[in-house]
């Protein structure tokens, strides 16, 4: 595997306002060492190029800004913390992730503890169906309660229910078959109302297909055209949904081929 790298970048001020504010660090040589550290035990667990590459301080889910507006409208690691500062209840957010121990880096790395920052969260696979499964969609809300957050035990507890839903850097780590049933899953869990909103971002290219990755393993990228469509027609029927994407060009992270970022919403009519 590649060797992380030991210099995150604090160009953006944004970025390091944030992560200031979040710590209570704010000596930017101290602060460098802090986030350094906790990327070394990140990439014990898992050494994801993401990780390498300092990508989980960087403030994502505020990129598509007409999405984020909204989801900040609905009331309702890193992304969590930058919207719950921004004014969505941190007690009506569920986070989830395939390893317990990123959640831990988490608090470890933003200094906070689940008192502070009384977020739920779940582990485990995705594409376990006794984890999440596959759904049908409905027409129509639920009329029981929804659950406490704190209280289920799987995301299948939470079918039809979640008003928002955010995915950072997820789909790009499946094959294209795997990506469309990843989003026909997460579709299950939107609550089936006018406003609902899946958004987030992943590695992307103009022209779909695959790129080889840091690690040299082939990595399959959706061009804005081809995620629209899986959307917009795949998951959802299509004219049920309204469908936005941009592409931001991150530099040549792959061997000489230029890396892009998709952001993207996803909104039920």
């Amino acid at each position: 595997m590649a060797e992380p790298q030991d210099n995150p970048n604090f160009a953006d001020p944004e970025v390091l306002a944030f992560l200031k504010g979040q710590t209570g660090i704010l000596d930017n040589d101290q602060l460098k060492g802090h986030v350094v550290a906790v990327q070394k035990k990140a990439a014990a667990v898992f050494d994801y190029p993401c990780i390498q590459r300092f990508e989980f301080i960087k403030l994502k889910i505020n990129k598509l800004q007409s999405a984020y507006e909204h989801v900040l409208e609905l009331g309702l690691g890193n992304d969590l913390r930058k919207i719950a500062v921004d004014g969505f209840p941190a007690k009506n957010m569920i986070a989830s992730d395939l390893r317990q121990d990123f959640w831990n880096l988490g608090h470890e790395l933003f200094r906070s503890t689940p008192q502070t920052f009384p977020v739920a969260f779940l582990a485990g696979d995705a594409f376990d169906d006794n984890f999440l499964a596959l759904h049908p969609l409905l027409d129509a809300p639920l009329t029981s309660a929804a659950p406490d957050p704190h209280s289920v035990t799987s995301l299948n507890s939470l079918r039809a229910r979640l008003s928002a839903i955010h995915s950072a850097s997820v789909f790009h780590l499946f094959g294209e078959a795997e990506q469309l049933l990843l989003a026909r899953k997460l579709a299950g869990l939107l609550l089936p109302r006018s406003g609902s909103m899946i958004f987030g971002c992943h590695g992307g290219q103009p022209t779909k297909g695959y790129v080889s990755d840091v690690a040299g393993q082939r990595m399959f990228c959706h061009s804005s055209e081809s995620w629209r469509d899986l959307w917009d027609g795949e998951v959802f029927e299509r004219g049920s949904v309204r469908v936005k994407t941009h592409m931001e060009n991150f530099g040549k992270y792959f061997k000489n081929i230029d890396f892009y970022m998709l952001f993207w919403s996803v909104e039920r009519l």
